[in-house]
């Protein structure tokens, strides 16, 4: 395990000296092991992987302080990143996190509205990141439509077709792809800043109640996207939206595309994990094609 070149990376980030005096493993669910470090006083969030997946950190990082950056939602604070021949590794902030209530998740609401304001110059980002551990292509147009075609979900499309899911789920979404313009119709969205990942297990509220968001896939893009996914795998409470909505209303279109929208996420679960996912994900297909 890296724990001594963490120990260096730390010290070559804060500046300070430190040495890891205590370690506990929390958990990490599929993608990467988690651990809380501890040591002169302070404590570090890690997260470690294959020294493959060096990348990943590094886009992850650089989308956290991309949401920093906004000052408008509170993340964890990227400390440092790196890799050795055996592990890549994220430090963050440690930050003693529970579950949002209603008061906290209320705040998210309007706040992730005020972090939507903040706009890019395109659709996409500078760089690749990824969804889950599925790769997600960023790269940047000025066509909304065009980019969730091709980046999004024609990128998980293919992905499926070559992972052997075929016949009516390929075909029923080739042909929604070919229908990807009837959504939009007097609707073009300006690039937002998303957080790209942001379901009920990626947000949580920190000591005082403030609200935290983690576990970024970030990028530009329409404000839509983000919104679409607080309501699937659990959803966010009304407060939220009620929140949300009195900050930044919402075109009347939005119901219909939440579907295109949760669309990708769906498909990239399928692309994962298999099972019921192909048969979620074309009943989606054809309630989208039905309403185009």
């Amino acid at each position: 395990m890296p724990w001594a070149d963490i120990e260096r990376s730390i010290r070559a980030a804060t500046g300070t000296p430190f040495a890891i005096e205590s370690r506990s493993d929390i958990g990490g669910g599929c993608i990467n092991e988690c651990y809380a470090v501890r040591g002169a006083g302070r404590a570090y969030f890690v997260k470690l992987n294959a020294s493959s997946r060096a990348d990943m950190f590094g886009a992850e990082a650089e989308g956290l302080a991309e949401i920093a950056r906004s000052n408008t939602v509170r993340v964890p604070q990227p400390v440092s990143h790196g890799a050795d021949a055996n592990a890549s590794w994220l430090v963050l902030e440690h930050l003693e996190l529970q579950p949002g209530d209603d008061r906290s998740l209320s705040v998210l609401g309007r706040n992730l509205a005020r972090m939507h304001r903040v706009r890019g110059r395109r659709h996409g980002w500078h760089r690749d990141n990824t969804i889950g551990a599925t790769p997600q292509v960023n790269t940047e147009s000025d066509d909304w439509v065009a980019f969730w075609r091709g980046r999004r979900l024609g990128f998980q499309l293919k992905l499926a077709e070559s992972r052997g899911h075929v016949g009516r789920l390929i075909a029923a979404g080739e042909r929604l792809l070919e229908a990807l313009p009837s959504f939009f119709r007097g609707y073009t969205p300006p690039p937002s800043l998303l957080h790209g990942d942001l379901w009920s297990g990626n947000a949580g509220q920190a000591a005082g109640g403030e609200p935290v968001i983690y576990d970024p896939a970030v990028y530009y893009g329409d404000r839509e996207a983000d919104l679409a996914m607080t309501e699937l795998f659990g959803g966010f409470p009304p407060s939220f939206y009620e929140a949300y909505r009195a900050e930044l209303p919402l075109d009347p279109g939005y119901p219909t595309r939440r579907h295109l929208y949760n669309l990708y996420h769906v498909l990239n679960h399928l692309n994962l994990f298999g099972g019921s996912y192909g048969a979620q994900a074309l009943r989606m297909i054809e309630q989208l094609l039905a309403a185009a």
